[in-house]
């Protein structure tokens, strides 16, 4: 099986920005068209929908999450911890296929537990997986990445950014 890094690097450049989408009354993500752009030229119809920390919805391309659970299962000083943290995300998670229209349902203990209904969310590319958060969520999120901000830039300039 291919390296987490494998399976990134084949798939097509993502988008860069954080977008707004919604999700349906029949519990569908409708992807930003940027994002089901990526799905198709990355061919990624089937997926696994879960989270490892249940504010945050992670999309996996079916081969970036097997390698994910290859890294989770391994031995290590933290094995214990990512057994609990994939017990979660399997818990939480199913297979699913993105439809004709770029749209994905998410499972119903997910939204349950993350209290998603007709709202706003957020939608982002990570580590060839999108992720979203609801609106709310994200607000605070990026209320957060907004304090300590000369620091923040400090530590950037330092880096040469």
């Amino acid at each position: 099986m291919e390296s987490i890094e494998d399976q990134i690097s084949k798939l097509a450049e993502p988008p860069h920005s954080i977008v707004p989408a919604k999700i349906d009354d029949r519990g569908r993500l409708k992807l930003p068209s940027d994002s089901w752009e990526w799905c198709k030229k990355s061919s990624v119809i089937n997926v696994f929908v879960t989270t490892f920390d249940k504010q945050t919805v992670r999309i996996y391309p079916i081969p970036v999450w097997k390698s994910t659970v290859i890294v989770m299962e391994g031995p290590g000083d933290h094995a214990d911890e990512l057994a609990g943290l994939l017990r979660l995300a399997r818990y939480y998670g199913r297979d699913a296929e993105i439809d004709s229209q770029g749209r994905i349902v998410i499972p119903v203990e997910l939204r349950s537990e993350l209290t998603l209904g007709s709202e706003p969310v957020c939608v982002e590319h990570l580590k060839g997986r999108i992720d979203f958060t609801k609106k709310t969520v994200h607000d605070g999120l990026l209320l957060e990445a907004g304090s300590n901000l000369a620091a923040k830039n400090a530590i950037a300039r330092r880096l040469g950014l």
